[in-house]
């Protein structure tokens, strides 16, 4: 570890020595004082004092932080290095992917490709892929694993060539859960360890993970966030990831739960919260006396829902409960008792009256959580549960301009459909299938439904995913999987389906009524996302709900009722049963959770967990350390990345042509390809060339492993709209000098032929929303060299740079209005041969069609010597891969 070693010190646990950097050795040694910084605060102070270099880390950062308390708040950005990344397939396939072109790479040039490896532990989760085609019966789960396998082989293939050919990467093979959950039952530690040079070192477990909803973690005070894949790839390949430090809003938890409020609740009722008091970019920190009586679980289910209320993360510190997690988990004595010796040691162990200095805070009494429901289109638009059925009609009111509901008859059927039909109401997500009270509660809820006789509505498709083979082995083990299962609540795969979309299809007589009526029908899920069109093109209200109500509503079959009040259905007898009814005390869930649920669950489940089933073993993959690239493959494509790579001085851009001049708030969805593929782009085009029918395009997300295809999608967005072609919206642009409107793509490719460098001017908030790196990949890709907006998304700018391309900053004042620029001006950018500097100023030279030039001074948003590395190597890869190959 390249640190200060007078900054190390001893941490002895049981007779064994570990390596450690205390907080007290900054104010010893540097003369810092960090002792009032919150908790995960302190976890970043300790990652810059491990890691102080005096360049990438220097002491004025660690100063920083020691800044922050006074006020709770400072500007400057620091170099993060977690200790591990965690992926899961949709995002992680790309990621391996430019791993294994850079061994190609590396090959190619007579180089030892063994020297590709991941230099922090990654682990890649297979989660996103299996989908509910079938449901409802004992056989849904193993259909849909089969269907998951023939759809996606290729890929898996892919997969499972990383899993052995890499050192420092483990594939979790399908079948096994959520990436979220077996991160928290499984691969987390609390405390990390690494052996070096004969010592043990121990640190705080950190992460990033290519899912937004890496911060499920942080209920086990782990510090962990989503990122996009070239950050990502980037700490994989032992780079540090710039950030700000952010401020911190403390979230204070007191008092209790009361009777009838679950911890999907209470979650739904902190989003509100915190989206009312705006904490995006900023980490939430949990204390308070109502940490005491908060199980693990319950947190880590508030933690999960971090992107949600819209921070970076939501934290726990550790304490107590922590402990007793790890160990019941199966997580082994050392590591236990490690975790509890170096919090203490470190002052990161949570007292009951602590309370460290925050940025701000607000606070909750937890008695007053009451039952509700969130949507129906956003996850921070909680109802109170007596309220539902007024706001569903206060929807269908906004969204058709009716009244009163409307039905239609169903083909085949006895019945019509009614406006609010439950048309999907499925227990899934990492949300709450962790969670063992939520779950246990919808299996007695089941349990009390079959008891009187009350069966799930016609029209409901129901499934249940779980996030792990602990929550399957618990509910068969308390019988109440066969009754979840007499409602249609059969297990139908492990993995994320409802909730990203991976719903399945309804069926042609349903999804004709629905059309030929124009009927609002609805969708309830226990997950985490409800926005429009993600959960099914069909369902315009889509409500996240705890797992009993999932089941509740089932039974209803319609959210235009008051669940509260109106009967759900009629028993044997023909009498009307009611929630209250069937509502499981919070004694007897307790009850049901202490006689079933077992450490021995958890070793069970994971003790062969990175074997996979035997369609895994069974899959056919090709040997040796360089992937045998296929090249006639339509999803795993050897990226073109690493082609020519080459390093030395800056060279100025001369004779560039815009590719679009953009508009503000330009997002990385307007940028990166998303969603479905449509036959006549560009990117339908190619696979329709390549014998793939329209019906078998599958998603962007899908291909993200084929360059070809992705580079396709880049700026084709149906919804962005190029100044270079008023009065169109979409993927398109004007090419220059023919003045030809064609898609962008196209026009990349010729100018590419023309050998005509590309730029594209942009307006402010440039590259906001999820950090997707397609969005900066596809910009390389197109022949793009420079980015020149008047503000980015911190994020997307450092992607820029990772990819090799120059972001450029308009000067206070101005901007591409008031240059006047329409798309028939040629850009020289000067001053870059001088040598790069963070933050300097340059020359961008404007030719204007009528022959005269103009220049103006841009900043280089090049902000960090690491940074000028990376650009001046062609991207961060490129950077690795070089000083890999002058080694080779």
């Amino acid at each position: 570890m390249q640190t200060y070693k007078q900054l190390q010190s001893d941490l002895n646990v049981n007779g064994k020595k570990y390596i450690f950097y205390p907080l007290a050795n900054a104010k010893e040694k540097l003369g810092i004082n960090l002792d009032k910084l919150p908790f995960s605060l302190k976890i970043l102070a300790e990652n810059l004092l491990r890691n102080l270099d005096g360049r990438t880390v220097t002491t004025d950062d660690i100063k920083a932080l020691e800044e922050w308390q006074k006020n709770g708040h400072v500007n400057r950005e620091i170099a993060y290095s977690p200790a591990r990344v965690l992926m899961q397939d949709f995002t992680g396939v790309p990621a391996i992917v430019d791993l294994a072109a850079m061994r190609q790479a590396i090959f190619d040039k007579g180089g030892d490709p063994k020297k590709i490896n991941p230099l922090s532990p990654v682990d890649l989760v297979i989660d996103h892929s299996v989908m509910v085609d079938y449901f409802g019966d004992e056989s849904a789960l193993s259909k849909n694993e089969t269907l998951e396998f023939e759809r996606n082989n290729e890929r898996y293939a892919f997969l499972r060539w990383g899993q052995k050919a890499f050192d420092n990467f483990r594939v979790v093979p399908p079948g096994a859960g959520i990436c979220h959950q077996v991160n928290l039952e499984f691969l987390a530690k609390t405390v990390w360890t690494k052996e070096e040079n004969g010592q043990i070192f121990a640190f705080p477990d950190t992460l990033v993970g290519t899912d937004s909803h890496t911060t499920m973690i942080n209920g086990l005070g782990v510090l962990g966030w989503g990122v996009g894949g070239i950050e990502a790839e980037a700490a994989m390949l032992g780079q540090p990831i710039s950030m700000l430090i952010p401020d911190v809003i403390g979230f204070k938890l007191e008092g209790k739960l009361v009777e009838g409020a679950t911890a999907t609740d209470l979650v739904l009722r902190i989003v509100e919260m915190l989206r009312q008091k705006g904490v995006v970019g900023k980490f939430v920190e949990f204390y308070g006396e109502g940490l005491a009586d908060l199980a693990l679980t319950d947190r880590a289910t508030i933690a999960n829902m971090a992107p949600e209320y819209g921070a970076t993360c939501g934290i726990f510190p550790i304490d107590q409960e922590t402990l007793n997690y790890l160990h019941f988990s199966g997580r082994d004595a050392e590591t236990v008792a490690l975790v509890e010796a170096y919090a203490k040691a470190q002052n990161m162990w949570r007292e009951e009256m602590d309370e460290p200095i925050f940025s701000d805070t607000l606070s909750l009494d937890l008695s007053t959580v009451k039952p509700a429901i969130a949507g129906p289109k956003r996850p921070q638009d909680r109802i109170d549960l007596d309220e539902a059925a007024s706001s569903f009609f206060k929807s269908l009111k906004s969204d058709t301009s009716r009244d009163v509901l409307k039905s239609h008859p169903v083909t085949s059927k006895d019945y019509a459909l009614t406006d609010g039909a439950v048309m999907i109401a499925a227990i899934t997500s990492c949300t709450n299938t962790s969670n063992p009270s939520v779950l246990i509660a919808a299996g007695l809820l089941a349990k009390k439904a079959n008891a009187l006789g009350l069966r799930t509505k016609d029209w409901v498709k129901t499934s249940l995913a779980p996030g792990s083979l602990v929550v399957r082995d618990y509910l068969q083990d308390s019988g109440l999987q066969k009754e979840l299962d007499a409602l249609g609540f059969n297990i139908a795969g492990f993995g994320c389906t409802t909730c990203i979309g991976n719903s399945g299809p309804l069926a042609p007589e349903y999804v004709n009524a629905i059309n030929d009526g124009e009927l609002f029908v609805s969708a309830v899920l226990s997950g985490n996302r409800n926005f429009e069109g993600r959960v099914s093109p069909h369902t315009k209200a889509n409500y996240l709900a705890s797992p009993p109500l999932v089941v509740a509503y089932a039974l209803a079959g319609s959210t235009a009722i008051d669940i509260t009040t109106e009967s759900l259905g009629l028993d044997k007898n023909g009498n009307p049963v009611y929630l209250k009814d069937i509502w499981p005390s919070n004694q007897e869930i307790q009850d049901v959770i202490r006689k079933v649920l077992k450490p021995q669950m958890f070793a069970q489940s994971y003790k062969a967990v990175f074997d996979g089933t035997k369609a895994w073993q069974d899959i056919k993959i090709p040997e040796g350390e360089v992937f045998d690239w296929n090249a006639n493959s339509t999803y795993i494509r050897l990226p073109s990345f690493f082609e020519n790579l080459k390093a030395g001085a800056a060279q100025n851009i001369m004779a560039a042509r815009p590719l679009a001049i953009l508009g503000d708030s330009i997002t990385t969805d307007h940028i990166s390809p998303a969603g479905a593929i449509k036959a006549d782009s560009p990117a339908g085009k190619y696979l329709q060339e390549n014998g793939i029918s329209p019906k078998d395009f599958n998603s962007y997300g899908s291909r993200r492993g084929n360059h070809e295809v992705m580079m396709r999608g880049t700026f084709a967005n149906i919804r962005i709209r190029n100044e270079m072609a008023p009065g169109t919206e979409g993927g398109v642009t004007k090419h220059y000098p023919t003045g030809e409107i064609m898609p962008i793509y196209d026009a990349a490719q010729l100018y590419k032929a023309e050998a005509t460098p590309l730029v594209i001017f942009g307006g402010a908030e440039y590259g906001t929303g999820s950090s997707r790196d397609w969005a900066a990949k596809g910009t390389n890709l197109l022949g793009i060299k420079a980015v020149i907006v008047e503000s980015f998304e911190r994020i997307h700018r450092s992607n820029l740079v990772g990819m090799g391309v120059m972001p450029l900053q308009f000067k206070e004042g101005t901007n591409r209005k008031s240059l006047n620029l329409d798309g028939r001006e040629i850009i020289d950018i000067l001053g870059l041969e001088e040598g790069i500097k963070p933050a300097m100023d340059v020359t961008l030279r404007i030719h204007r069609a009528e022959g005269n030039y103009e220049d103006i001074d841009v900043k280089c948003r090049i902000d960090t010597l690491d940074e000028v590395d990376y650009y001046l190597n062609g991207g961060i890869l490129q950077y690795v891969l070089h000083n890999l190959t002058k080694t080779s």
